[in-house]
Parts: structure tokens; C-alpha cells; sequence
């Protein structure tokens, strides 16, 4: 089956509808408004790094220790060594010292590697499953949003993750050990100046209690805005063309000027509280000191404590509220890893587009008879497309749908695909009802071509071998023959193996549409569909189409929707659809002796000199 993207992403209205929200009918985004499910879904994924986990949680013990064990170490040395002026055991005490920093450097950079891994490999398999999810997503899903929208999810926010998880991570284990361990150490020296310590505790929770309310608002629209600028660039470049044939510059510039503002506003709000956290820390961390100064020096001057104590308390001050510090402004950028998270997780949580069914029936090769019964659908529910539409299709018959632009032409190939279903009356293939059929088998013996043709990245052999993976040269190469594209395509310095660039920038309009021909082609589907595939090539090149689809069209039945009435003489039935009504049906020539519509629209394309 050849595929294309559905969604058009030169559509503005797009952009709009990812700000408004969804339409009426449509099925919302489930948000997780709750911190704590957003980080107990990041906690699964970084769980499956078990023995990293481990390595991280052990390093960072042994780091906690060493880093305890120094200002300990400095405490006695000053009490023992250096006040009664005993030189004999200072040098041993330095190098203690010496070595005990030695080895906190090498854990931590043991730690730190390690904390780097489990980041990078967590993020992979949330970009993983996130791009396993957009796969296995309706269509309708990506109708609903712009394409730069949901590229912002997988690169910008995923990106936030990474970097929040590659510092947090530590630094949450290791403040849980420096601060029990000093504590724990404090109350070995003091329990009157660990009290006194601690004093401040209440005051750090305030201060972090208050700014943290406003921050994960502020990063939560901070990440918006973010999607909204990428949606609205990544647009912008797709039309540049159409911008500049309408000399819509200026436009374009004032309308990105007003969300890169909006963007700039939320970030600062976001950057700006969540930056006083480390200043009014310090401030209180500097309190501290003075309040420890000044009782140790009180209870010094009555011999409770010893001058070693005070500098141990002092370095065991700075280390205890050096983890509350950090816990504050790791919290800072959790509130942005989780708004990020959140919008990737939005995307995780939606229903996949079920392609098999336990009951569905079974379906072999496809004989090609369809038909429509009573059908009604809506892409909203209070704006019907389809209104009780009814046709049958004989199997080997070539159908041609014309009609002005809604019409709801495009609207029957989508149900026929099952890219959308049906909300009421039937369609039926080969006598099963499509909705009991397998999505995956169904769409595997339909070749679709579409009017915006889409080649991937890679070689010309290997976007033909799209339509079967299994395919051999030769075959590919038949394909491109019939298709009318093997003249072209061998005129280029590589042939077969001409390397495409993105999008296909180096083939013209209508050389990519032969290929994305040639793809259906080679699939060998039961149904083919055309939709305006030949809307992009001259008129020549539109004849070759024609003969060779011809032959391709034998034994298969078509759908094929057009303009230009040239294209369609030969159908079998021709079914001329306005508001989502059949408003006539016959051949060709049964059409045109009805003096209709199709006659009228006939008639018009001839005097301009588009069917001959």
C-alpha cells in the first residue's frame, strides 16, 4: 500500500485548531494535572535501569560518607592536633584528609557517568515509545494537530527530561544521605547545636513552599508556547512559497513576533522566580552561620563544646542546608521536566487505533466488490459530510467521484481506508461489514495515491520498494515502467540508486508523483485509489499515466476522484457527489446525454481547454 500523510501541514487552520482545543465531537487530551502520576511514570521507565540504579545509589553512599567524614576529620584535627600544637599526628590527619577527598572525586565521577547513562537510556525509550505511538495512532489524531507541535513533544520536551534526569537524579539520593548523615553526625558532636541548626529548616520550607507554587504554572506555558513557535516556524517554512507569492512576509514576521512575545513573557516569569530560589537559600544559609557563630562561641566560652566542634558544626551547617538548597532548585527543574513529560505522556495515554479485533473475519485476497449502504459521517457532529450515501461497485469496475471541492469526495476514500469510521449505515467488502474487518490485512490490498505526493528520504529503488518490501530490482523496475517513470528516472547520474533529498526537493512535482504511481503499482492491490494523482504532471504525461493504468486497472476495482474530466471518460461509473450526495450516476456518455450538472462542468472544462 502506498501511504502519504494525511494531514497537510501547509494547512493554517491546523495551527489554530491546536490552540482552541478540540472541535466539538472530538475526543479530548486526557492532561495529567498530578505531579506526583507524571513523576511515577518517569520513575517506571528509570526503573528498568536496575543495576545502573544500584551503581548510582552506591556511589552516591560512598560519596555521602566521604564528604561527611571530612569535616569530622577537620573537627578533631584542630581539637587533638593543632590547638595543643602536636605535629606528630598532623601530617598523618592531613593525609587522611587528603585521601578521603581523593576518593569522594573518583566516586562522584564513577556516580556521575553512570546517572549520565540511566538518563540517556531512559529518554530513548520514552522517545521510542512515543515514536512507536505516533505509528500506531488514527489519522484522525495528526488531522487535529500541527506537525511541529508534536515534533516540539519528541525533541524540546523529551530533551528537558534528559537534562533534568541527568542532574536530578544524583543530587535527589545524595541529599537524602548528606542530610540524614548530618544530622546523624551533628547529633554524635551536639544535640544543643544540631537544634540550633536546624532552626532554619522551617524557613527554607516556607520560602520553597511559595516559589514552587508558581513555577510549575509558569514552566507548564513556558513548554506550550514552546510547541506553539515550533508549530508555527515549521509551517511557515513548509509555505514559504505561498507566503511569498502573497507577500504575506511582513504578516508572517508580525504574527511569529507576537508568539516568540508570548513565549518570552512566560519564560521569564518561569526563569525569574524560579531564579531567586538559590539567592534567599544563600541568605538563609548565611543566618545560619551566624547563628551557629554565635551560640558555639557562647557555648565554647563555657567549655560545653570545643573550638573543633564549632568548625565541624560550621562545614556540617553548609552541608546540611546545601542538600535543602538543592532539593529546592532540583525541584525548579522538576516542575519543567514535568510539564515537559506531561505533554509527552498526553500523547503515550491516547487510545491506539485498534487494527485487529478478536472477532474480526477473516480476509483473503480481496475480490474488490463494495458497496456503500445509507452512509452518514461527520468529521464533527454537527456538520455532516456524508448524508445517506449509497453506490455499489462491481469488482474490476473503475469508479470516478467528481464534485466541488467538500463535496465529500476525499471524505469516501478516508472510510474506505478506515482512516475515519462511519457513524451510521454500512460499507461492505466483499460482502463483510469493513468494520469487523482486520485495519492491517485491509489496507494491505489497497494502493492509495494521493494528490500531495510524498517520497521519503533515500533512494528512488527503495521509495518504489515502499509498496513491497520484498520486492526484487526487476520488479521495482517493471513497476517504474508502468508508472511511465523508468525514462526519467534513468536519466538521472545514479539511476535507480539517485539519492533524494529531503522531501524530494531534487525531482519536480510530477516526477515524485510517478514514483508515489509506481509505489501503488508494485503493492499489486485489489483496490486502487487515485486520488487527483494525476492533478501535478502535463498533459502528456498525464496520457502515459493513463495507458498505464489501463493494464494496472484490469481486474482491480478503482476509485479515482478528479478534476479533469479527461482523466475519467473511460470509467465505468461515474458518481457526481455534492453535499454529500449522489447527485448523478452513469458512464461517461450516459452523463453528458442527462445535459446535468457533470454535463454543464463538462462542457465549461472543454471551452477552457482542459479535456480535449
Amino acid at each position: 500500500m502506498s501511504n502519504s500523510n494525511h494531514a497537510d501541514p501547509k494547512n493554517p487552520n491546523l495551527f489554530q485548531m491546536s490552540q482552541r482545543g478540540p472541535r466539538p465531537g472530538e475526543v479530548p487530551i486526557v492532561r495529567s494535572k498530578d505531579a506526583k502520576v507524571t513523576l511515577l511514570q518517569i520513575w517506571r521507565y528509570l526503573s528498568r535501569q536496575r543495576q545502573g540504579l544500584w551503581i548510582v545509589i552506591i556511589c552516591t553512599a560512598l560519596v555521602s560518607c566521604f564528604t561527611l567524614l571530612g569535616p569530622y576529620l577537620i573537627g578533631k584535627t584542630i581539637d587533638n592536633y593543632i590547638i595543643p600544637h602536636k605535629l606528630n599526628g598532623f601530617l598523618f590527619m592531613c593525609l587522611s584528609l587528603l585521601g578521603v577527598y581523593l576518593l569522594g572525586a573518583a566516586f562522584t565521577w564513577l556516580q556521575q557517568y553512570v546517572a549520565s547513562g540511566l538518563a540517556q537510556n531512559t529518554v530513548r525509550d520514552m522517545r521510542q515509545d512515543l515514536f512507536e505511538k505516533y505509528q500506531h495512532l488514527p489519522v484522525q489524531f495528526f488531522d487535529q494537530r500541527t506537525h511541529g507541535e508534536l515534533m516540539s513533544r519528541t525533541t524540546n520536551d523529551l530533551e528537558n527530561v534528559s537534562n533534568t534526569l541527568n542532574q536530578t537524579v544524583v543530587q535527589l539520593v545524595s541529599s537524602v544521605f548528606i542530610l540524614v548523615g548530618s544530622v546523624i553526625m551533628m547529633l554524635s558532636l551536639s544535640l544543643w547545636m544540631t537544634l540550633i541548626t536546624i532552626l532554619t529548616v522551617p524557613l527554607i520550607t516556607f520560602i520553597t513552599k511559595k516559589i514552587t507554587k508558581y513555577t510549575r504554572r509558569y514552566f507548564s506555558e513556558q513548554q506550550k508556547s514552546l510547541g506553539e513557535v515550533n508549530g508555527f516556524v515549521q509551517e511557515s517554512i513548509s509555505g514559504l512559497r505561498v507566503i511569498k507569492v502573497f507577500g504575506r512576509e511582513e504578516r508572517t514576521i508580525e504574527e511569529f513576533r507576537e508568539i516568540n512575545e508570548r513565549l518570552r513573557v512566560v519564560g521569564l516569569k518561569a526563569q525569574s522566580i524560579s531564579g531567586s530560589m538559590g539567592p534567599l537559600m544563600n541568605a538563609t544559609r548565611n543566618l545560619s552561620f551566624v547563628i551557629i557563630a554565635v551560640a558555639g562561641g557562647v557555648f565554647t566560652y563555657h567549655d560545653i563544646i570545643t573550638i573543633g566542634v564549632i568548625v565541624s558544626f560550621l562545614n556540617y551547617s553548609s552541608q546540611f542546608s546545601q542538600p535543602i538548597n538543592q532539593l529546592a532548585n532540583q525541584y525548579n527543574m522538576l516542575q519543567s521536566a514535568i510539564a515537559g513529560a506531561e505533554r509527552v505522556f498526553e500523547v503515550l495515554e491516547q487510545e491506539s487505533e485498534i487494527l485487529v479485533k478478536n472477532d474480526n473475519q477473516s480476509l483473503k485476497k480481496i475480490k474488490g466488490e463494495v458497496i456503500f449502504d445509507d452512509v452518514h459521517f461527520g468529521y464533527t457532529a454537527d456538520a455532516a459530510v456524508l448524508k445517506g450515501l449509497s453506490f455499489h461497485a462491481s469488482p474490476g469496475q473503475m469508479i470516478a467521484l467528481v464534485g466541488p471541492t467538500g463535496a465529500g469526495k476525499t471524505t469516501i476514500i478516508n472510510l474506505l481506508t478506515r482512516f475515519y469510521d462511519i457513524q451510521s449505515g454500512n460499507i461492505f467488502i466483499d460482502g463483510k461489514d469493513i468494520r469487523q474487518l482486520d485495519k492491517y490485512e485491509l489496507r494491505k490490498q489497497i494502493g492509495l495515491v494521493l494528490q500531495d505526493a510524498y517520497v521519503f528520504s533515500g533512494t528512488i529503488r527503495e521509495n518504489i520498494r515502499y509498496g513491497r518490501l520484498t520486492a526484487t530490482d526487476k520488479e521495482v523496475e517493471e513497476a517504474a515502467r508502468l508508472a511511465n517513470a523508468d525514462t526519467f528516472i534513468r536519466k538521472l547520474p545514479r539511476g535507480y540508486d539517485t539519492e533524494l533529498t529531503a522531501e524530494g526537493s531534487n525531482l519536480s512535482q510530477g516526477q515524485k508523483q510517478l514514483l508515489t504511481i509506481a509505489r501503488a503499482i508494485l503493492a499489486n492491490p485489489s483496490i486502487l485509489i487515485l486520488d487527483e494523482a494525476t492533478s501535478s504532471v502535463d498533459t502528456r504525461t498525464e496520457f502515459h499515466i493513463q495507458e498505464a493504468m489501463k493494464s494496472l486497472m484490469k481486474g482491480r476495482t478503482s476509485f479515482v476522484i478528479a478534476h479533469r474530466l479527461s482523466t475519467i471518460r473511460e470509467a465505468d461509473t461515474i458518481l457526481v457527489i455534492n453535499n454529500g450526495q449522489i447527485m448523478e450516476k452513469g458512464s461517461h456518455d450516459e452523463l453528458l446525454k442527462k445535459d446535468g450538472f457533470y454535463s454543464n462542468l463538462y462542457k465549461n472544462q472543454l471551452a477552457q481547454g482542459y479535456v480535449s
